[in-house]
């Protein structure tokens, strides 16, 4: 508990030194589309798989980034979980004097620990990534080379119910959820904070295993430059699916 309790002040911390900062800010608005799902196999085995689209400037506007992720997940028991996996990335291109796409690999390893009572749910996670993005040689080619550096995330998922029952299905749920990520390696100088995602939204339960969420999202990024920063407002639409086949 006590190193719970750490990390998010470590967390806080971090993010309030930042936005104390000076900044050159640009600001755009986004839709964030995503599908979440986790397979037990067996009492110690399962699969992550997850599929995001975003948009890029407008809510409804041309797209910013596409993802798929899956993973391997080892059950240390039903409250902590391992997980190796490897995520694909397409960046659409950012502006309309870039007319090629930007690939990213992305192998990612993670620790996911849940927190349960009768009223409320708390999960966080540790994930580490290792981006390979491929260069650009011009606004029309792509190099044959990849910029590389680790990012670490942090990750704190609260539910709270709105009904006397608690969390049970068919029912609605707040949601609270912060996202730190940092940046580290060689090729990282000005950088070190990457991005902080804030979410506040609702969760609708079809049961126990279907979970639909949909709420703001306020994401504060810093540009590689290190004094330009940007401010994303999102409305962000998941699909959470658990399946047990054991």
């Amino acid at each position: 508990m006590r190193m719970k309790i750490q990390l998010s002040l470590v967390a806080l911390l971090l993010v309030t030194t930042v936005m104390a900062q000076p900044k050159n800010t640009s600001h755009a608005s986004q839709t964030w589309l995503a599908y979440f799902n986790q397979t037990r196999l067996s009492n110690k085995w399962g699969l992550w798989g997850d599929f995001q689209i975003r948009t890029r400037e407008d809510v409804v506007g041309n797209f910013s980034t596409g993802i798929a992720r899956v993973g391997l997940t080892y059950f240390v028991d039903d409250n902590v979980r391992l997980t190796l996996g490897y995520a694909f990335v397409n960046n659409f291109p950012a502006n309309d004097n870039i007319k090629v796409s930007q690939p990213e690999h992305r192998p990612w390893q993670q620790i996911q620990w849940f927190t349960r009572n009768k009223r409320t749910r708390l999960m966080q996670y540790i994930r580490l990534e290792e981006r390979y993005r491929r260069r650009y040689l011009s606004n029309t080619e792509l190099a044959d080379t990849y910029s590389f550096n680790f990012r670490m995330r942090y990750n704190f998922f609260y539910q709270i119910p709105l009904h006397a029952q608690g969390l049970v299905p068919k029912k609605l749920s707040a949601i609270v959820n912060d996202e730190l990520h940092i940046n580290f390696g060689k090729q990282i100088v000005n950088n070190y904070f990457d991005q902080n995602r804030l979410f506040l939204g609702l969760n609708y339960s079809f049961d126990n295993n279907n979970n639909l969420q949909f709420g703001y999202l306020n994401t504060f990024i810093q540009l590689a430059a290190g004094n330009q920063y940007r401010n994303i407002n999102a409305l962000r639409v998941a699909y959470m699916h658990n399946i047990d086949i054991r």
